[in-house]
């Protein structure tokens, strides 16, 4: 099940046919407005800027070379997720063939008129870095991209039920590690 809800404002069949017919403007549309969402699922995968947009630029890549089979404004938007959702678990196999070199990028945190409590957020960006690679990307589908577990289950294409199982053990971790409530029975 596709949720046209999320897909951009900006992209049209028109857009989109102009882009499939090789208008780069057309393209380089499609490219801004979608953007935002395919950096924002990678850098809250990876929690780095660079290794995020490098990941961005090979989804987007990926689209230009895979436009033609692109049907509507919603199936690019589940495309681009998806594709998005596969680099990402792709980068986290070959991060672990490699010897590892953490640097300490922290998170951009957006724009808020509330107070932020940047110790807890630290603590809940390792927490959430701890999970394994299909937490990880349920955790940030859900709570970044805000999706309901049958897009999740869709995008990554698993059961729902697997998707549900990974938010369920995952908010258990983040309460046993941060403090958090305990589980009423």
């Amino acid at each position: 099940m596709l949720d046209t809800a999320s897909v951009p404002l900006g992209v049209d069949d028109a857009t989109l046919d102009r882009a499939r017919h090789g208008d780069r403007e057309a393209f380089a549309d499609l490219v801004r407005e979608h953007q935002a969402m395919v950096f924002s699922i990678a850098y809250h995968f990876v929690g780095g800027r660079e290794v995020a947009e490098e990941l961005a630029q090979d989804v987007f890549l990926r689209l230009f070379q895979h436009l033609q089979g692109i049907e509507s404004p919603a199936h690019l938007t589940f495309w681009l997720r998806r594709v998005a959702s596969r680099c990402c678990i792709d980068w986290f196999r070959q991060q672990r063939r490699k010897p590892e070199v953490v640097v300490g990028d922290l998170p951009e945190a957006p724009v808020s008129t509330q107070p932020r409590d940047v110790l807890l957020e630290r603590r809940v960006h390792r927490v959430v870095q701890e999970l394994t690679a299909t937490a990880r990307l349920v955790v940030t589908l859900k709570y970044q991209e805000d999706l309901d577990p049958a897009d999740i289950a869709a995008v990554l294409d698993v059961p729902v039920n697997t998707v549900k199982s990974h938010l369920r053990r995952s908010i258990e971790l983040l309460r046993a590690r941060l403090g958090g409530p305990e589980k009423r029975v």
